[in-house]
């Protein structure tokens, strides 16, 4: 059990340190995003690091579940090839997901490339997506436990839009 807690919290740990170098390495750009227009239902901005920090803990759980699962039968067929490959798949794409939403703050904040970044937002989502699809696959729990993700992308989608609009 202990094995399972201490993989649990790597799991957890690893886009939390995601999350956290990206915003350390985007502090400076918060003082130029507070003066830019904002689109109506714009959350003050104590919400962002509350909102992420719940996201990236809910992605470590699922992540998790994932990479914990246990192909039911343990003999060499075919099945477990395709499950153990479904399974490194849905991973995959999970570390390319989170490669995509550690860029995309200095795409924003840093440089500024607000329609870029909206673009670069939509491919985040679309991964998101498929992440979800291939987590579905292999466990429903770690599959639902994105879907504020997608929702919370889709909004910022919409944020990021408006200010490229605005600005």
């Amino acid at each position: 059990m202990k094995r399972e807690w201490k993989t649990l919290i790597v799991c957890i740990l690893i886009p939390l340190a995601v999350g956290t170098v990206a915003g350390f390495l985007t502090r400076g750009g918060m003082e130029s995003f507070a003066s830019l227009n904002k689109p109506p239902l714009s959350p003050p901005a104590w919400v962002f690091p509350v909102a992420w920090t719940i996201l990236y803990t809910l992605m470590g759980i699922s992540s998790y579940f994932i990479y914990v699962s246990e192909t039911q039968n343990h003999n060499h067929s075919n099945k477990n090839t395709k499950e153990n490959n479904g399974k490194s798949q849905a991973l995959s794409t999970y570390g390319y997901q989170l490669i995509v939403n550690f860029l995309w703050p200095a795409f924003f904040f840093n440089f500024q490339w607000y329609f870029f970044a909206f673009l670069w937002l939509v491919l985040l989502w679309v991964l998101v997506a498929k992440m979800i699809l291939e987590f579905g696959e292999i466990s429903k729990t770690a599959a639902l436990l994105n879907i504020p993700y997608l929702l919370w992308l889709s909004f910022a989608g919409y944020l990021n839009l408006g200010v490229w609009l605005l600005n």
